[in-house]
């Protein structure tokens, strides 16, 4: 999950090398954490959050696939 959000927010944003995904495991869910560069913040939340959205959606359904439930929080 990790490494497929890493790759997704890498497409989409101007400065590849910026983008940090980090994990986080918790009891029953497991937490990324996506941190890229000010200018990109933007282009990765999208117009009313659209790609935000698209993103979390894609990711949970990875996650649900493999039995484990997970959040998507983008870090300014």
């Amino acid at each position: 999950m990790k490494e497929l959000l890493e790759f997704l927010a890498r497409a989409l944003v101007d400065d590849p090398d910026q983008v940090v995904v980090t994990q986080v495991e918790g009891e029953r869910s497991v937490i990324l954490q996506l941190k890229v560069s000010p200018e990109d913040t933007g282009k990765v939340i999208g117009k009313n959050g659209r790609i935000a959205h698209a993103l979390r959606t894609v990711i949970k359904a990875v996650a649900t696939k493999e039995g484990k439930s997970v959040i998507v929080e983008i870090l300014d």
